[in-house]
């Protein structure tokens, strides 16, 4: 009750997600980074309404945008899931103090099983990295990345791993050929430019979309960028996290 006596209003997670459309717009962002037209294709709604609600979930800090690194003219649209677990604890907490959202137990490594492929371009920072987090989160997963034009290996991804106790410096860099024709459980992509020329894999595996910068191309020199690897290793693991329960439940 405020001052007057007078119960307070709806908590905000439910003023944004409470109406409907987008409510499946949530849905659709919580597996997959998308574009506005991926998104009309997804929820069967014309691209105004659809540009509309993703405004108003934008402005609610539930979701961001990034621009394509592969056309400049679309935009990819993320879930803020950190965003949502705390909002949905203040809606929780708002209604009773003991509905307050209790974290969910991660998953044990022994739980999680399957295969996992990173792709990005150049199999030189992104999707390594990935590989690496994963591989440490859930040893038993079957892990791998490659690139669609491999290049050597960045030593500030090298060197920002090693950071976080994983060496990278054995790793090679490989061409997503080396697994076509291979059957996996997750194709992430990390990268716009591999979204486009992805191939199919037989066995109908989960295609998931991280819109990610490459933090190469964020400075001049080495030094410059260097600060970008650790941005890009922050949200590699912060994503790979909310990745961990879908794993856990791919074999059960």
């Amino acid at each position: 009750m405020d001052a007057a006596g007078r119960a307070p209003g709806a908590p905000r997670f439910l003023h944004l997600a409470g109406e409907q459309l987008r409510w499946a717009l949530l849905r659709v962002l919580a597996r997959s980074d998308q574009r506005v037209g991926d998104l009309v294709i997804a929820v069967g709604q014309p691209q105004n309404l659809v540009s509309y609600h993703l405004r108003k979930l934008r402005t609610g800090g539930l979701v961001a945008g990034r621009r394509s690194s592969a056309d400049g003219r679309d935009t990819y649209y993320r879930l803020d899931l950190d965003r949502c677990a705390e909002l949905l604890a203040e809606t929780g907490q708002g209604l009773h103090p003991a509905l307050g959202l209790v974290p969910p137990t991660p998953p044990t490594p022994g739980s999680m099983r399957g295969r996992v492929l990173f792709l990005c371009t150049g199999n030189s920072a992104r999707s390594q990295m990935a590989e690496a987090l994963l591989r440490r989160s859930a040893p038993l997963v079957e892990v791998a990345s490659a690139g669609s034009h491999p290049k050597p290996l960045h030593p500030n991804a090298v060197a920002v791993m090693r950071e976080r106790g994983i060496d990278l410096s054995g790793h090679r860099s490989k061409h997503l050929d080396e697994f076509v024709g291979q059957r996996f459980d997750y194709i992430i992509s990390l990268c716009d430019k591999v979204r486009e020329v992805c191939p199919e894999f037989p066995g109908h595996p989960g295609l998931v979309h991280w819109s990610m910068p490459d933090p190469s191309a964020a400075g001049d020199t080495a030094e410059a960028s260097y600060p970008a690897f650790g941005r890009t290793a922050d949200e590699l693991t912060t994503r790979i996290g909310f990745l961990l329960p879908n794993l856990a439940r791919t074999h059960t």
